[in-house]
């Protein structure tokens, strides 16, 4: 059962939260797995209580689509309308222009996969059409989808299909391809938001203007620690906190680490209970969130906390 009312806005700031922007309804919010009427009801409730204000927000139940850090402002909620079907895609993209989303983005469809470049690009055409004033953002994140076309081919040419196209959430290993795209779209002023959460700095270092990704939903401070480190710039310092961040990755990813297990840790760090995933997800057995707990706790950041 979906509870989007456990949403709840706050006036108390949270002046270190590198978040400014929330992707609501995507892959760690179970998206796909989420009826249409339970996408929208999420959709409104966020653009209605979230946007533009700092949110405190608690989980107990279903609804993992409200995991990210505990509080931050909000200054831009963008809504994943990407489905398998074209028809419930362009309808989620409807709606989301209707309630004034900032953004909209869109997986490719993975059962019936586009093949090539023209594939993909008609698919998204046809969706950002129906929302022609919203901006608009390719969600590529191949280990889930299975489409493998290079995101530096599609974006040949892409504002003449699309407009209204905006950036790129780029969750992907291949820093050759988002190097390319960066490099050959820098006058276009394309926005690439990195989303493996490992490589984060070296995806920094090559031109990513910002990074989704689940970790920063229980590590977001020490991320922004990072990210200070690497602006001023302190490289050594920033690579010892992302490769901390990896070694507690390397290590839950060992055991079976997923959005099961994510929710499971954000409970644990936050002491909100974040509520079961849904089938076929099954929850994280109590043996891991032990030691999750304790690898994690068994850390010594640079900064001593």
């Amino acid at each position: 059962m979906l509870d989007p009312h456990k949403i709840h806005p706050t006036n108390q700031p949270f002046s270190d939260s590198p978040v400014c922007g929330l992707p609501v309804n995507g892959t760690t919010g179970e998206g796909l797995s989420l009826s249409i009427q339970e996408r929208k009801q999420l959709a409104e409730e966020w653009m209605c209580q979230g946007k533009d204000k700092w949110v405190f927000f608690v989980i107990t139940e279903t609804s993992s689509n409200l995991l990210n850090l505990l509080l931050c402002r909000l200054d831009h909620v963008i809504i994943h309308v990407g489905a398998l079907s074209l028809l419930e895609s362009q309808e989620l993209a409807r709606h989301a222009a209707a309630i004034g989303a900032s953004g909209i983005a869109v997986i490719a469809p993975s059962f019936f996969k586009p093949t090539n470049k023209d594939e993909l690009l008609g698919f998204l055409q046809k969706v950002a059409s129906e929302a022609p004033t919203v901006p608009f953002y390719y969600y590529h994140i191949p280990a889930m989808t299975g489409v493998k076309i290079r995101v530096e081919e599609l974006l040949d040419g892409i504002r003449e299909q699309i407009p209204t196209f905006q950036g790129v959430k780029f969750s992907d290993t291949d820093l050759l391809d988002l190097a390319q795209c960066i490099n050959k779209k820098e006058r276009e002023q394309f926005v690439f938001l990195y989303g493996v959460d490992e490589q984060l700095l070296s995806a920094l270092a090559i031109g990513a203007n910002g990074a989704v990704g689940s970790t920063y939903n229980y590590l977001g401070r020490k991320t922004n620690l990072m990210l200070q480190a690497f602006a001023k710039p302190d490289l050594a310092l920033a690579r010892k906190y992302q490769f901390l961040t990896g070694e507690f990755l390397s290590f839950v990813i060992k055991l079976g680490f997923g959005v099961a297990q994510t929710k499971a840790v954000m409970t644990s760090v936050s002491g909100i209970p974040m509520g079961p995933p849904r089938l076929p997800l099954v929850g994280a057995s109590e043996e891991f969130i032990a030691k999750a707990k304790a690898k994690l706790e068994s850390i010594v950041w640079p900064d001593g906390d």
